[in-house]
This record gives C-alpha cells, sequence and structure tokens, in this order.
C-alpha cells in the first residue's frame, strides 16, 4: 500500500505518548546521555525550518543512543522572559504573560508534529513562580558573595527598547533586537561581577570540546592582556597621576604623547579653558558611539588636545595630552600611552594630527630600512633601541626589565588587563524576574530572605517601558512599598528587572529536577546527569548565552550546588538554514505561493514577471520563512527531519531548497516498498551483501559520533540501491530500518511493525558491525604508465608489491605502452595506487 504519512504519523505519536516511551528514566548499570537544546523564545510567529534543524539533530543522536544502550534525558522548555516577548505584547496590546502562553501552545504542537522525543514530564518555563524562584535565589547567592552590586555606570541605551543594553548586546552601535542606534547613558544599575572569573573562564576551555571558532570568541571578548601599569605625572602643579597600561612597556622611551578616554574623571580637571568647549563637543559625539564603532581600525582617526601635558616617567619629557574616542574608559585604565612608531592606531592618529613618531624597536635582522616607521609602524618583536635603560635587549626581556625598573622607582608595576567589563544585569522594564533586593533609607540594599521567595511581578494593564530610565514597575505603589527585612521600617522593592539572560544561565539544571520545591535540584540528580554530554545551539550565543552560562556554573560550582566546573562538555553549532528570497522589478519581496519556478528561473504567478532571486537569511521581512506545518503536511514529519540534516554539512550555513525535498521523499518511499511490498523472486540466496551491510552499518554510526548526518543519509540510500537491486535478506531489511530509524522515526516503527517485529524501534539494538567485514576483500586499481591509466587491476587490499607488479605487467595495454622503454620507477601505494615511471631504453 502507498506510505500515507498523514495516518501513520499521528497515529506513531499517540503510540509514543500512551507507552510514555520518552520518559526519562535512570539505572546506574547503564551509561548517561544527556543531550541539550537552547530553549527557544515562544513567539508569534511559532516556529520555522531553522529551529527544527538543531531538534532535529539532538532527536536523531539520542534515539541512537538509546539504541545503543544509554539512559538518555532530552528535555524542551521556554526561555519566556525579555524583550522578544515584551516588544510582541506591546505591538499587539495584549499582555506578555498571555502571549507567552498562547504561543508556547503553539509551539510545543509545533514540535509534537515533528516527532522530538521530548520528556514533557521535564518541562520549564522561565516564567514560571517556580522557576523564578530559583533564578532569584541564585541571584541572592550572588550578592550575599559581593559578585552582584549596585553602581551608577554609563551604559548602552536602546531609545526604542527604552532600556539599558549589555555591551554584548550591542552589534555595530545599534541593538541587537531592533537595530537603533544605541546612545550612551548613566544610570543606577545592577552589575555582576564577572571579570572576578575571567582567568577560570579562560582556563577551562582546556576540559570543552567546543568549536575552535567559539572559543577564540569568548578568548577575544575577555580579552586579558598581559602588561604594565605606567604613571605619567601631570605636567601642573598638582602633579596628578595618570595611569596608563600598556602591553609594551619596553616602548616607553617612544611615548610621545597620551591619550585619555573621552569619559576619563581627569579630563574635566586637566583641561585647559581654552579647550573647554572643544572638549564638551567631542564628549557629547563620543556618547553617541558604541565601543565597536570606536575602536574601529579602520575608521577615521578623531580626537581633541586638552591643553595641558603630562610627564614621561624615564626621562621627564613633557608630553601632550589627548582625549580621543578610540580609548574605552573600562578597557585598561581609560588612559594609554601613546607610541606611534609602533602601533597602527597611535600612528594614524600621530599621523592625521602631526604627532612626534620615535623609533624605539629595531627588527631581530637590524635591517636599517625595516626601521623606518613614518610611514608604517613597525608593531613585531624585535629590539631595544632609542632606550638608555634596556638598549639592545630583546622584547620578551625589555618588556620584564622595563616593568621591574618601574616597579623599582615607584613609577609603576607589571599587571594584567582584561577587555571583559561587569556584566550590567539590570533592564528597565517589566517583563523579567524581579530583582530580590528592598531599599532601606537606614540599611540600604538589603536582601529579600530566602522564605519570601519568589517575588512576583503585579498583574497590571500598563507594561510599556516609562522612557524615563525608571522601570514601569516603579509607578505601582501597591507593588513598590513594602517593608525593610532587617529593621521593619518602610522600604521600597528594586524596579529593576533582570536581563533574558537570568533565566537561561541556569535552565539546564532544573531540567534534572524540575519539580522540586525544596532546591533548585537535588545533589543526587545533578550528580547524576551532570555535565550535558551535547548542547546544540546557535552560533549568535557565542559570547551572550554560553558565557553567561559558564560564569553562573562556576559561582554554583564554589558554593557547593554542582559537582562540575563546567556545564556543557560539548557543543556544536547548527549552520543557519538560509532561503531563497523572490524580489519584483520594485525590490518588493513575493511570498513563494506567488511564485512559478521554470527550470532555473523564476517567475511571479500573477503578472508573468521574472523575479530576482537570491539565498538570504530567513526573515518575516522577507517573506521567505518556512513553517514546518505547511513542510509536513505536504511531505510528512520524516521528509523534513531528513532533509533538514541531507541539506548540507551540519554546521555550515545552507539554503532550504523547496524543490530538493523530493529527493529524500523518494528515498523514504523506495524504502517502504522494500518492506511492505517484497519482490519474492529477488530473495538472495546466503547472505550477498553481508559486507556491505558491515560497511554501512559502520558508515552510519561513525557518522552519527560525528554529526556528519548528510554523508550517513547517502550512505543509507547506497544501501538502498543494493538491496533494490539484487534482493534483500530479512536481515538487510532489519538492519536499515534500525539505521533510518533515528532520522525517520514515524516510518520506522511503521517499517518494524511490518516486518513482524514486537515493540518500539527505539527499543531495538542498535546494529553492531565487524571491522574485518568492512574491509574489501578486493579493490580495483588503475595503472598509470608515466601517469596515464592504461588498464586496470583486481587486488587484495594487502597485496604486495611483487604481487602489484605482476598484475600490472600481466596488463596487455601496459606491456604495449613499455615497448620501446624501461621501467624507472615502480610506485604502489596498497589499495591506492599502481604506476610505472618509464624512460627510453638506452
Amino acid at each position: 500500500m502507498p506510505y500515507d504519512h498523514s495516518s501513520v504519523e499521528p497515529k506513531w505519536q499517540a503510540r509514543w505518548r500512551e507507552a510514555q516511551l520518552h520518559k526519562t528514566t535512570r539505572n546506574p548499570a547503564k551509561p548517561k546521555f544527556y543531550a541539550l537544546d537552547m530553549f527557544p523564545y515562544p513567539s508569534g510567529s511559532g516556529l520555522h525550518v531553522g529551529h527544527c534543524e538543531g531538534y532535529t539533530a539532538t532527536d536523531i543522536i539520542t534515539r541512537w543512543k538509546r539504541m545503543q544502550g544509554f539512559d538518555v534525558l532530552h528535555p524542551m522548555g521556554w526561555d519566556a522572559f525579555g524583550l522578544p516577548a515584551e516588544n510582541y505584547a506591546i505591538k499587539h496590546g495584549i499582555h506578555p504573560r498571555v502571549t507567552t502562553a498562547n504561543a508556547i501552545v503553539n509551539f510545543r504542537r509545533q514540535i509534537d508534529s515533528v516527532g522530538f522525543a521530548y520528556d514533557w514530564d521535564r518541562e520549564i518555563n522561565t516564567t514560571d513562580p517556580d522557576y523564578v524562584k530559583w533564578t532569584q535565589w541564585i541571584f541572592l547567592q550572588l550578592f550575599h558573595r559581593g559578585l552582584a552590586y549596585e553602581g551608577t555606570v554609563p551604559i548602552n541605551w536602546c531609545p526604542s527598547c527604552k532600556t539599558g543594553l549589555a555591551n554584548e548586546e550591542v552589534t555595530q552601535g545599534r541593538c541587537e533586537r531592533c537595530g537603533t542606534q544605541v546612545v550612551r547613558r548613566s544610570l543606577r544599575q545592577w552589575l555582576l561581577r564577572i571579570t572576578h572569573y575571567a582567568d577560570r573562564l579562560l582556563e577551562d576551555f582546556k576540559e570543552l570540546d567546543w568549536p575552535d571558532s567559539t572559543i577564540a570568541m569568548q578568548r577575544n571578548w575577555i580579552g586579558r592582556s598581559e602588561g604594565a601599569e605606567v604613571i605619567f605625572k601631570a605636567d601642573t602643579p598638582e602633579k596628578q597621576d595618570i595611569r596608563v597600561f600598556t602591553t609594551r612597556p619596553d616602548t616607553l622611551y617612544g611615548a610621545s604623547y597620551v591619550v585619555l578616554a573621552p569619559e576619563h574623571p581627569l579630563v574635566a580637571t586637566l583641561t585647559a579653558p581654552a579647550a573647554q568647549a572643544a572638549v564638551e563637543a567631542y564628549q557629547d559625539a563620543a556618547r553617541k558611539k558604541s565601543d565597536l564603532e570606536r575602536t574601529d581600525l579602520a575608521k577615521e582617526k578623531t580626537g581633541v588636545f586638552i591643553g595641558a601635558h603630562a610627564l614621561n616617567p624615564v626621562n621627564g619629557k613633557a608630553v601632550p595630552i589627548w582625549i580621543a574616542d578610540y580609548v574605552l574608559s573600562h578597557y585598561g585604565t581609560g588612559a594609554i600611552m601613546a607610541v606611534p612608531a609602533h602601533d597602527e592606531r597611535d600612528h594614524a592618529f600621530a599621523r592625521t594630527f602631526g604627532l612626534p613618531i620615535v623609533q624605539v624597536v629595531k627588527p631581530k635582522d637590524g635591517e636599517a630600512d625595516a626601521g623606518d616607521v613614518v610611514d608604517r609602524a613597525f608593531t613585531d618583536e624585535g629590539i631595544a633601541c632609542n632606550s638608555p635603560d634596556i638598549d639592545g635587549l630583546p622584547t620578551l626581556e625589555a618588556k620584564k626589565k622595563m616593568a621591574a625598573l618601574l616597579e623599582a622607582r615607584g613609577q609603576g608595576r607589571a599587571t594584567t588587563s582584561y577587555r571583559l567589563r561587569d556584566w550590567v544585569f539590570a533592564r528597565q522594564r517589566y517583563w523579567g524576574e524581579p530583582i530580590p533586593i528592598v531599599h532601606c533609607a537606614t540599611h540600604g540594599a538589603v536582601p529579600v530572605p530566602e522564605s519570601q521567595l519568589p517575588i512576583t511581578l503585579p498583574d497590571v494593564e500598563r507594561y510599556a517601558p516609562s522612557g524615563t530610565g525608571e522601570s514601569p514597575l516603579a509607578s505601582i505603589p501597591s507593588w513598590l512599598e513594602t517593608t525593610c527585612p532587617t529593621c521593619g521600617g518602610p522600604a521600597q522593592r528594586e524596579t529593576n528587572t533582570m536581563p533574558q539572560w537570568a533565566g537561561s544561565c541556569w535552565y539546564y539544571l532544573r531540567y534534572l529536577d524540575a519539580n522540586n520545591a525544596t532546591a533548585l535540584c537535588s545533589p543526587e540528580a545533578e550528580k547524576t546527569w551532570m555535565n550535558v554530554d551535547l548542547y546544540v545551539g546557535g552560533g549568535e550565543h557565542s559570547v551572550l548565552h554560553l558565557l553567561y552560562a559558564r560564569f553562573w556554573h562556576k559561582v554554583l560550582f564554589d558554593i557547593g550546588v554542582v559537582s562540575t566546573k563546567e556545564p556543557f562538555k560539548k557543543l556544536r553549532h547548527q549552520g543557519t538554514v538560509l532561503a531563497y528570497t523572490y524580489q519584483d522589478e520594485r525590490e518588493q519581496y513575493l511570498e513563494p505561493t506567488q511564485i512559478e519556478w521554470k527550470g532555473d528561473q523564476v517567475f511571479s504567478k500573477s503578472t508573468g514577471q521574472k523575479l530576482k532571486v537570491s539565498v538570504q537569511k530567513m526573515a518575516k521581512s522577507k517573506l521567505n520563512g518556512v513553517n514546518p506545518d505547511d513542510v509536513i503536511a505536504e511531505h510528512g514529519a520524516d521528509v523534513m527531519r531528513l532533509y533538514e540534516m541531507f541539506m548540507g554539512e551540519f554546521e555550515l550555513p545552507k539554503p532550504w531548497d523547496p524543490r530538493a525535498i523530493e529527493g529524500v521523499a523518494r528515498f523514504l518511499r523506495r524504502l517502504w516498498r522494500l518492506i511492505d511490498e517484497p519482490d519474492p523472486a529477488k530473495v538472495p540466496a546466503g547472505d550477498p551483501h553481508l559486507r556491505l551491510r558491515h560497511k554501512t552499518i559502520k558508515r552510519v554510526t561513525v557518522d552519527l559520533e560525528r554529526m556528519q548526518f548528510n554523508t550517513a543519509i547517502s550512505a543509507m540510500m547506497e544501501y538502498l540501491n543494493a538491496l533494490i537491486a539484487e534482493g534483500a535478506t530479512q536481515e538487510d531489511m532489519q538492519t536499515l530500518v534500525k539505521l533510518v530509524g533515528p532520522y525517520a522515526p514515524h516510518l520506522g516503527d511503521e517499517a518494524w511493525e511490518r516486518l513482524g517485529q514486537k515493540g518500539f524501534l527505539l527499543e531495538a539494538f542498535w546494529p553492531t558491525y565487524d571491522e574485518a567485514l568492512t574491509q574489501d576483500q578486493v579493490v580495483n586499481l588503475g595503472v598509470q604508465v608515466d601517469g596515464k591509466v592504461r588498464g586496470t587491476v583486481t587486488l587484495a587490499p594487502d597485496a604486495t608489491e611483487d604481487e602489484a607488479r605482476a598484475a600490472a605487467l600481466a596488463l596487455p595495454n601496459v606491456t604495449k605502452h613499455l615497448e620501446g622503454r624501461q621501467i624507472k620507477k615502480f610506485i604502489y601505494k596498497a589499495g591506492r595506487i599502481v604506476g610505472l615511471v618509464t624512460a627510453p631504453v638506452a
């Protein structure tokens, strides 16, 4: 009978639910496997096929692991607080609690329709009071350890979202959520001392199986630099200390000016009256730029001389003091010594403003022309020159000696600096976890007792941001006014809420013990399941979520809540699913239902006009999002799952091509016909596919371990082709169904039942292979004579050189091309190459 996905898939999904097939169990005698997906924001637009790519990968892996005998934990939940949910609610005029709940219902329906094997008994929601309680509890642990503190700091402010943003939430000077230009604004904030964990965050990368690119991004964001703090004295009666950080103290004799960040506190006291207006105008302009814009190497260098000088500590020379926006107040000391001969940015700045360029490092080979630093900075290590204290020393030794001299003279010290800043952990919004702090006139910031957690949001009609820098919660007296836990006097609740990242910093732990009312999770559950064995999600979270979660995990490790130093042992990012976009002559986007393919060209159905086709990231604005509901209705969930994995390498971007889906659909139809309509005339004698079967099992197994899903599918297609062409034994069919099952679980169970097997395919054992049977008995190798193939020999994979030579020389076409020539060299690599190099007979 034809395979009908519309009836088969709901049937098996119902059976799985009835049997509680995906419920997590734990037998200590069995190995465990914890697979985790980055949980979604439940937006009103629902899932698209890009979400499903990562979820399909982990689903395949966990089904395979279960068949291998592992106990598997594979949960799902909802990252439901934060800006995306609140902005959607504001736009549609519906409370975020309602829009979020509705979105979750739709997301879960869609997820179930794809057949993902999630244990819904462990479902979590970051807005659930039982979850909020433990997020707030973790904040209190941070507070008690001095890792959470208040401060008025200049922050990134989004005028559209009307809230503060962490540096990591700003992309090219714009809010990553809405794209609005970010400005600088000083606000009272809560901050977390992630900087206290900078070295541990760097050190523990050695424990992780993560993409090199992700580790590099985090290393760069943390930005650890070894160097020295140097004290320049202002050339004023007060002789104020100007502390600068440099990674090259060996270049101090070449410092020809000093640069302060526009926000540096000394700017106000050192600026000469004549420069005041220019300095203030420059400071105002700098406040409107992001850190990324300010430090862009390619940007035009700008700055203002403040009318004051500083004294170089090693030679007493007076050097001018400037402000420039390429120096950041929160990196190092907010001040630099500029050495234009040996730093590209300093060099560009000096050339722009006509400042001295003094060479103090020459190349190791001593080439005279390479020392010319007028046109280009020499930034490599070399030999110190024009520096009386360290002349002739190589860079590394010169650094150490200069740092020691500075410390001995009281002019500086060796130190380490970081690009990482403390995490701005407050949002001036409604839809977030309330920070469990009250403010008392007598006792200041007082933590809410743990017995009073959770502090929940008031149920209000107005929740739009105020735009004043205060959260909307500040205007609700019934919620705001409270009593001080310390003295019982009047107090006010903290009105800033936590950022969305708070709930996602620890959600992987709540899955372990989702209904625990007395602890975040029990020690037994934590030790049973941690670490996460496989974490899959988008690379856009390489710095934000992953860095924050690692920080919180280390704090929880320090207080004994977790037993591992790192949360995620193995991490993989799925490649972005791109989509075809269609535009008419007015650059207007058309939906896929409005177009028609004719060969490789696309036309509008309504006008017949030829359209411009491009491949771009899926976005509502481009009308190119692909809804899994539509794909499942037409092709079925199994076809969608298989195509998601067959599009290309898992970790690389690839386009969703609706025309290519038919290829995997045809594969599943052919497999079903092989199982459902076996040809009696093709039942083979013996076991002709023994070696092919074992090779296929090995290929699919190894590719699953490597998450190379597309090549595993190719191996199964090749196996199926052979079975259809030459007939299949019962073992062949059972093996192929087992291999396909994790990819296409509905068809897998239907075929398993059709083969007369009991129970679910997920309960069957994964097929094993004999390594000896994966090796070919013979190989066919082309024989080359002087680089051209002249014949083919059939040899054992481990044939000797003598055997290969004899076989090659027995070929008539080879002997023909040896006439009048002599063999100068015989080349043989077992299983790969047979070649002869000849020369004319002398």
